[in-house]
This record gives structure tokens, C-alpha cells and sequence, in this order.
């Protein structure tokens, strides 16, 4: 019998080697934050720098979790079952809610993680990662084989080891599909999320010098990208799907066993495009090629950047057998939404406002630039510190300067990097009465509140850590 849900049965068989039999009940969704509990959730306790899941079990069972997996004692009125003994006898008395105690427990989510992704044979799975453009490349892929097949995908920021082993663990039998975002800030990780997930399909999106701070050189970076390729089954039923514009990526072919499918601009790539228009707000339009078929093709992702986005979802859908018409309904009929990054909202006085505010790199800041200047109106840039770029951080934030220069009429910086995106656009001729720049968020937001007219465009893009989406909501709020 195909198996259809995660039981508790399961959580047992795959963390301690047993199992019983009664224990059938499905686990409804599995957290790790007590808040997020159900009746039939299952709650991983972690160690966190602010908070201490231990100290949450009781209120994740007062929420109806059947279980929780620990690695130390709690004060929890539940039979506590540990990994490292033998099990006591499992034919009788044992209900829930239990106390799983493991060694480690992220060790332990991804250990059941693994042994739940082995069991579901029929699941094809798309992993996804580069440095810029994973999530709404993820977001396009699923919107495309959701045409087709049953497809579950990352949810918000799910790319790391703890988020990739939650999506796995809320697949059922049903699924055919699955597309995981993978992300990175050294050497060995993507490999690690590879061996939990066992992707069929590896999409590469662009690598840049991005966790500079982390990984430590621009070579590392590459290195930790290019696992993705290397733990592909090969062909034909392993496909890596790399960006041919992009010389590192293209370079990870010769490191994969699998099938190779290249996209890009370029027509020496398999898939490829060209004739691109930007249409501003209402999206764009270009020209598709692959194997001598032409195609003209209307998506509404906001960038003349997306058309790479739309590409790497057009092969996806092409490995996965969708037909042409199939992949260009999935294209069209994505809905604009927070995991889509940039998405445009009403700002006061009749303004626009393209709220970019996830998080910031040179490269999507960038392509952020480069959608304003497609559009009219006076264009207001409100750019943030671009975090974890190492050695690249004064170059990369005087490069965003730059293009704040050619494209915006007016420049707004928040933060200590962001200054320099402020000072290179002085330092190359925009003059004062352009430049502000400001180190708290309110600050801009006053300053905005002021001069905001009817049918300015304001762009706001920075690192998650400033927090910069308190600016959108503070403008959209006076729409």
C-alpha cells in the first residue's frame, strides 16, 4: 500500500528503528515554534539564540502536538522515549503526546527527513539555488508543473538545513512533484541538503560574491554552488539546468553525471530568448527558442532580469514533460505574491511603490535599478545595506551607486553601506539636491512622506536585517 501521510508510526520507525503499529495517526504539519502547533503536529525543540524550544514543549502539547523531538530533559507529563536505548515494549500502553529524545535535533529532523524522502519513490524533486534569484525562480517552477502535476515547494525562507527537512516532511503520497530552494553560506552545505533531498533536477541561477563574509572567497562560493550539480542521479534521469550567460554556471556541466540543458540570451544555449520588452508594471515580452520552435510569450513578472527567471521554469517544464501550452499557462498565471520578491503597491499621493525589501545583493539591486528606469514618472531609489559580501562590500555598494545614478532622479540610503551607495553617486556628479542619506528607516520614511507626488515610482531594496519593508508599510499605509 502506497504510503500517503507522515504517521507517528513513522516519526518512530525513522528515528529510533520501530514500529508500532497503533501509532498510525497522521502528523498533521511539523514546527519548530510551539505558536505554530495543531492537533497532530509534530515539534522539533531548538536551542535558538533568543529562545529555547525545550521551554516550549508544554505549550506545543497544550496546542495538541502528538510528539516532540528533544535532545535534553523537559519537565513534560508524557512518556519520554530515547533514541540511544532500546525501546521499552511497544505492543501496549504507548499514547500520545510523546517526548522523542535524540542526541542532536537538527541531526534528528534530518534523519527522519532522509528516511521520508527515500520512501516516496514516485516524487520527482527540483532543487534550486544560485545567488541571486532562487526564490522566485522556485515560485515559477512550481507555478509551471502545478499545470500538470501535484507539486509542493519551499515555503518563505525554507532553503537551509533546517527549513528543506520541514518542506520534506509535509510531503504525502500524493505529491508527484517537489521544489526545494537551496541556500548557502560555506563549503559542504548544499551537498548536506542534496543528501537529504535527493534532487532529480538542479536549476543554477547566476553566482555572484555574495556570503563573502561567511564563505571567504568568490572560488568557495562556486565550489558550495556546484553541489548541486555533482549529487544529480546522471541522465537521462538526472538533468542539470544551467545559465549559459553566466561563465561559472556554464562551467558546472563538465562537474555533473547528469543530462545538461543550458538557457540564456544567447542562441548558442539550448533555451533561449530574445526580442525582450519591458512593458514596466505590466510585465514583459519576449521571443522563446528551443530545437528550432518559436514562440512569443507574455509573463507578468516586473524586470527585463525575469526573462532569465521565466527560462530556467520553461526548462524545468520541458524535463518534466509539460507540453508548450502547459508551460505558458503555468508562465502567464503566476500570481504576484511576497515570494515573488518585487512586487508593486500603492503609495500615497498616487504613487507607486516596488517593494523589493527581502533582501538585497549587488546583482538584484541592480536588476531592481533597471525595472525603475523602464518606468516613468520620477523615479526614487531607497536603497539599504547590501550585508555579507566580505572583501566585495565597498566595491558592490559603489557599483549599486552608480546605476542609482544613471536611473534615479532622486536617492534615498539607509544604513551605515548605505551611505557609500549615497557618497559614489556624489562622488560621479548627482548633485546634492538629489542624495539623502539617512541611518534609520523613520528617517526616510519622513523625509518620503513630504515629498512623495502623484506618479512617483519608489523602489525600496535592502538587506532583511534593516528591516526596510517598515518603509513600505509606513508609505502604503498613507495610500
Amino acid at each position: 500500500m502506497k504510503v500517503k501521510a507522515l504517521t507517528l508510526a513513522d516519526v518512530l520507525e525513522g528515528l529510533m528503528g520501530h514500529r508500532p503499529q497503533e501509532l498510525g495517526q497522521e502528523i498533521t504539519t511539523t514546527v519548530i515554534d510551539s505558536r505554530d502547533a495543531r492537533p497532530g503536529a509534530l515539534f522539533f525543540a531548538f536551542e535558538g539564540e533568543q529562545a529555547d524550544g525545550h521551554d516550549y514543549v508544554a505549550d506545543a502539547f497544550s496546542r495538541g502536538a502528538v510528539a516532540a523531538v528533544v535532545q535534553r530533559d523537559v519537565a513534560v507529563d508524557a512518556v519520554v522515549l530515547d533514541v540511544a536505548t532500546a525501546l521499552p515494549s511497544l505492543s501496549e500502553g504507548l499514547s500520545p503526546p510523546l517526548v522523542i529524545k535524540a542526541g542532536h535535533t537538527l541531526e534528528a529532523l534530518h534523519q527522519l527527513a532522509t528516511y521520508w524522502r527515500q520512501l516516496q519513490t514516485d516524487l520527482r524533486v527540483i532543487g534550486v539555488t544560485g545567488s541571486v534569484g532562487k526564490t522566485t525562480t522556485k515560485e515559477l517552477v512550481a507555478a509551471v508543473l502545478a499545470r500538470r502535476y501535484v507539486t509542493i515547494k519551499s515555503e518563505a525562507s525554507y532553503n537551509n538545513e533546517i527549513g528543506l527537512p520541514l518542506t520534506l516532511l509535509h510531503v504525502t503520497g500524493a505529491h508527484e512533484r517537489a521544489v526545494l530552494e537551496m541556500g548557502m553560506y560555506d563549503v559542504g552545505e548544499i551537498a548536506d541538503l542534496a543528501r537529504i533531498g535527493k534532487p532529480d533536477v538542479g536549476v543554477v541561477t547566476i553566482v555572484r560574491p555574495v556570503h563573502m563574509e561567511r564563505a571567504g572567497s568568490f572560488e568557495r562560493i562556486i565550489e558550495a554552488k556546484t553541489e548541486l550539480v555533482e549529487a544529480l542521479p546522471p541522465g537521462p534521469e538526472g538533468t542539470a539546468i544551467l545559465n549559459y550567460d553566466d561563465e561559472n554556471v556554464r562551467r558546472m556541466a563538465s562537474a555533473t553525471k547528469a543530462d545538461v540543458i543550458t538557457y540564456g540570451l544567447s542562441p548558442e544555449a539550448d533555451l533561449w530568448a530574445d526580442q525582450i520588452e519591458g512593458l514596466g508594471l505590466d510585465g514583459i515580452r519576449f521571443r522563446l527558442h528551443h530545437r528550432g520552435e518559436t514562440l512569443h510569450v507574455k509573463v507578468p513578472l516586473l524586470g527585463r532580469h525575469s526573462v532569465h527567471t521565466a527560462l530556467r521554469a520553461t526548462a524545468v517544464g520541458l524535463v518534466e514533460g509539460l507540453t508548450w501550452q502547459e508551460i505558458v499557462e503555468g508562465l502567464r498565471g503566476v500570481e504576484p505574491s511576497d515570494q515573488l520578491r518585487l512586487v508593486a503597491v500603492q503609495g500615497p499621493e498616487g504613487s507607486t511603490i516596488l517593494d523589493d525589501t527581502y533582501n538585497a545583493s549587488p546583482a538584484s539591486t541592480i536588476a531592481a535599478l533597471n525595472l525603475l528606469d523602464e518606468l516613468g514618472g520620477r523615479r526614487i531609489a531607497v536603497l539599504g545595506d547590501m550585508l555579507e559580501l566580505g572583501p566585495y562590500e565597498r566595491e558592490g555598494h559603489e557599483k549599486v551607486g552608480m546605476r542609482a545614478l544613471e536611473v534615479a532622479d532622486v536617492l534615498v540610503t539607509v544604513g551605515s553601506l548605505g551611505r557609500i551607495i549615497g557618497e559614489t553617486a556624489l562622488r560621479w556628479g548627482m548633485s546634492s539636491d538629489r542624495v539623502h542619506v539617512f541611518e534609520e528607516n523613520q528617517e526616510a520614511v519622513s523625509l518620503l512622506e513630504r515629498m512623495v507626488k502623484e506618479d512617483d515610482v519608489i523602489l525600496v531594496k535592502g538587506s532583511r536585517a534593516l528591516k526596510m519593508e517598515e518603509i513600505v508599510n509606513s508609505l502604503s499605509r498613507g495610500a
